[in-house]
């Protein structure tokens, strides 16, 4: 990769998929209540810049009772939108040379002094 181009990095975004579909006026049957809400959960996300990118099921261990536990699959949608890494961003112009700082040098004025002939 040359200088000049950026590197895309992206963050991800995890939500639970939805159970059920919601009931909505005009809609009838659950599949349709159901892709309905993911329609409206895929466009909600996509309006704040996150793009759809798979939706998985995946091991949870929980508990169940008091010393057991129990493994149960969860649903969840995963986004993402693209940012840019500032390390990979490089400048289009040339950077102002580093200025270094002076040397420390002594006031002139400054001479050690004997108290003594200071006060004579």
């Amino acid at each position: 990769m040359s200088n000049n181009e950026v590197k895309t990095v992206y963050e991800y975004k995890v939500i639970p998929a939805p159970c059920k579909g919601q009931k909505v006026k005009g809609i009838k049957t659950p599949e349709d209540r159901f892709a309905n809400t993911l329609e409206e959960i895929l466009n909600a996300e996509a309006a704040q810049g996150w793009e759809f990118t798979r939706a998985e099921t995946l091991p949870s261990e929980e508990r169940s009772g008091f010393r057991a536990t129990k493994v149960v699959y969860r649903s969840v949608l995963v986004f993402r939108r693209a940012i840019v890494a500032a390390a990979a961003a490089t400048p289009d112009y040339p950077t102002a040379p580093a200025v270094s700082a002076p040397a420390y040098e002594a006031p002139l004025d400054e001479t050690p002094q004997d108290s003594s002939s200071a006060n004579a």
